[in-house]
């Protein structure tokens, strides 16, 4: 069955902080110290926290939906892009996650296409992101969609600074990222 992709709605905050908590934790999880992860996980993905992000005028969250069950999602982010970021109207896809089952199934391409149509929704014409630089697969996956490695910045999990890699896009056929 192809999941539903929708709008999160302030209803879906519990599903959707157990789906966070557990994609984050399943994809980095052994590549990380446990207090660390716990830490981040607390901070990150709780009930209040996904409630808050969910009615955040600034966010907005992609669900995607098999059974009844949430199984992926996507969030884009206004903000200050960081300056290696150069082209114009620039969105954050934050967060983009999908359940281990659901890798390799077409799932991710659907969302991020649906990702792309909304921050054209939202006027953005560049769209970038963070990823852990030992993450190849995900910087597989957006390279092959697009993006370009821009710069780094520093990602802090837990008390472990990492470095995510800068990728950005344009949305549009004119600018660069």
């Amino acid at each position: 069955m192809t999941p539903t992709i929708r709008r999160a709605s302030p209803a879906d905050a519990a599903a959707l902080a157990i789906l966070a908590a557990r994609t984050f934790r399943d994809t980095f999880g052994a590549d990380n110290r446990p207090e660390d992860l716990t830490l981040h996980l607390a901070m990150a993905y709780g009930l209040e926290q996904q409630s808050r992000e969910l009615a955040d005028p600034a966010m907005l969250t992609l669900v995607a939906e098999s059974d009844g069950a949430l199984v992926a999602f996507a969030q884009l982010r206004r903000g200050q892009a960081p300056v290696c970021v150069t082209g114009p109207a620039p969105i954050e896809l934050w967060r983009f996650y999908l359940e281990a089952e659901w890798h390799g199934r077409g799932l991710a391409q659907q969302l991020m296409s649906r990702v792309i149509d909304a921050a054209h929704d939202l006027d953005a014409a560049t769209l970038w992101l963070g990823v852990w630089e030992r993450n190849p697969r995900a910087i597989a996956f957006y390279q092959k969609a697009g993006y370009v490695d821009v710069g780094a910045h520093r990602f802090v999990l837990g008390a472990d600074p990492q470095t995510d890699r800068i990728l950005a896009r344009p949305l549009t056929t004119e600018g660069t990222a």
